[in-house]
C-alpha cells in the first residue's frame, strides 16, 4: 500500500483531496504546517493558524487518518520572510506563494514526508500532473486544473521534476463547487469554509504594517507623469539584429522628477508596487492615480492617471539564466531559438498570446498585446495547451 502524507491547511480543499487519496485506497497521514509565529513581526490580533490547525485536526480524526503538526516557521522565515523584504527593499514585488510552494511544500516538507516514508506528497491545488516517456525516460508535465476558475499550477511554476514525480493533486480534476459538495457529503467541518486570501499559510497579512516593521518609513515625492509625454514617443532606431530590437522594446520607461508634476508625498517607496491604486491618498484627478514605476534608490514614486495610461503598458519582459525554470527540461529552448505559447504574468490573468526567444544571458517573452503593470519580481509562467512547461522571474 502507497503512502501518502498530505498537507492539511485546515481548508475545503485539501480536507477532500485527503479524502479521495482514502477513497483510492492510499495509507494517508495528514500534516499541517505551522509557518509562522514570529511575534515581533506581528500579522494581525486574529491567529488563524491556530482555528486552521484545529479544523485540520477534526478533518483527520473524520477521516481515521493520523495527524500531526509541524513546525516550519524558521525556514518559513529564513526562505520567504526574509527573501521578501530583501525583495521589497530593492523595489521588486517578490511572489510568496510561488516561493511557499518551491521551497517549503515541495522542499522542507517534501523532506519531513520521506522520512515518515511516504511515497508521494499530496496537496489541494487545483491542478493535475500527466507522465510520458521521452528518449527513455519518464518525464513529468504540469497541466492546468480542469476548474479553469480556480486553476492554481501558476502557483506551482517552480517545481521541478523531482518534485513533480512525488506529487498528487486528487482534486485537479474537479471544480470547486464539486468539491465542496463532496466535503458536505462526508459532512466535514471545513465544506462551508472561506477561501483563505493573503501569504501562503500565515493568514491575512495586511503587506504595508508587514513591512513597515522592517522596512523603516522616509517620506519622498508623488510624481505624476501626463499620458502625453514625450518619454512614450521615442524614435524607434533601425536594429540590425532581432535581439537589438526586442531588447529596445523590453527597456523599461525611465523617469525624472522633472518629467511630471510633484501631486503628493508618501512614505517609503519600497511599500509601493507597480499598477497600484490603493494607498496614495492624491485627490483631485478626475480618473483614479495608478503606479508606473517606483524608484527606490531616490524613493519617488511615478504615477498616471486612469488604468489605460501609456506608462502602464509593455510587450515584453526579460528573465535572466539564473531565475529561468523549465518544469519540462527537454524542452528548453537554445540560443536564438523561439517558441510560440501562452504566457500570464500573473495569478488569475487569462492566459495571452506570446512568444519566447532565448538569448546568450536569458530570455525574453513578447506579448502580442501589451501587457499592464509588468512587475519586477513576479513570475511569468508559459504555457502550450493546458500544460505549464516552466517559468521565471521578470527583471
Amino acid at each position: 500500500m502507497k503512502r501518502v502524507v498530505v498537507g492539511l491547511s485546515g481548508g475545503v480543499d485539501s480536507s477532500v483531496a485527503a479524502y479521495l487519496l482514502k477513497e483510492q485506497g492510499y495509507e494517508v497521514i495528514g500534516l499541517f504546517m505551522k509557518n509562522w509565529h514570529d511575534d515581533s513581526v506581528t500579522i494581525s490580533n486574529e491567529c488563524p493558524w491556530l482555528e486552521d490547525s484545529n479544523d485540520a485536526m477534526i478533518v483527520a480524526d473524520k477521516l481515521g487518518i493520523p495527524f500531526q503538526v509541524v513546525d516550519l516557521s524558521e525556514q518559513y522565515k529564513e526562505r520567504i520572510v526574509d527573501y521578501m523584504f530583501d525583495e521589497y527593499e530593492k523595489g521588486r514585488t517578490p511572489n510568496p506563494d510561488v516561493l511557499c510552494n518551491r521551497e517549503i511544500k515541495f522542499d522542507v516538507f517534501l523532506k519531513i514526508a520521506l522520512e515518515l516514508g511516504a511515497d508521494y506528497v499530496a496537496t489541494g491545488h487545483y491542478c493535475r500532473k500527466s507522465e510520458q516517456i521521452v528518449a527513455g525516460n519518464t518525464v513529468y508535465s504540469l497541466l492546468a486544473g480542469k476548474d479553469t476558475n480556480k486553476d492554481q499550477s501558476y502557483f506551482l511554476c517552480q517545481l521541478s521534476q523531482e518534485q513533480l514525480s512525488k506529487a498528487l493533486f486528487p482534486i485537479g480534476e474537479l471544480t470547486k463547487p464539486e468539491v465542496r459538495k463532496i466535503a458536505a457529503e462526508q459532512d466535514l467541518i471545513t465544506a462551508e469554509k472561506k477561501d483563505s486570501q493573503g501569504l501562503c499559510f500565515i493568514g491575512k497579512v495586511r503587506l504595508p504594517e508587514f513591512l513597515q516593521q522592517k522596512l523603516k518609513p522616509k517620506e519622498g515625492v508623488i510624481v505624476q507623469i501626463p499620458n502625453d509625454s514625450q518619454i512614450y514617443n521615442s524614435e524607434i532606431p533601425d536594429f540590425k539584429t532581432r535581439e537589438e530590437a526586442i531588447a529596445f522594446d523590453a527597456q523599461k520607461f525611465t523617469y525624472k522628477i522633472s518629467d511630471g508634476k510633484i501631486v503628493g508625498t508618501h512614505q517609503g517607496a519600497h511599500y509601493f508596487t507597480k499598477g497600484q491604486r490603493k494607498g496614495l491618498a492624491v485627490g483631485g484627478t478626475k480618473e483614479p492615480l495608478f503606479v508606473i514605476e517606483t524608484d527606490v534608490v531616490e524613493n519617488v514614486i511615478y504615477v498616471g492617471e486612469g488604468k489605460n495610461h501609456k506608462g502602464l503598458y509593455r510587450n515584453t519582459l526579460f528573465v535572466l539564466n539564473e531565475e529561468l525554470h523549465w518544469i519540462r527540461p527537454d524542452l528548453a529552448l537554445k540560443e536564438g531559438e523561439t517558441m510560440q505559447v501562452q504566457a500570464r504574468i500573473r495569478y488569475r490573468q487569462a492566459l495571452e498570446e506570446a512568444t519566447l526567444f532565448k538569448v546568450k544571458n536569458g530570455l525574453y517573452v513578447t506579448f502580442k498585446n501589451k501587457q499592464s503593470a509588468i512587475t519586477e519580481g513576479q513570475f511569468v509562467a508559459w504555457y502550450i495547451n493546458d500544460e505549464l512547461l516552466g517559468s521565471g522571474v521578470i527583471s
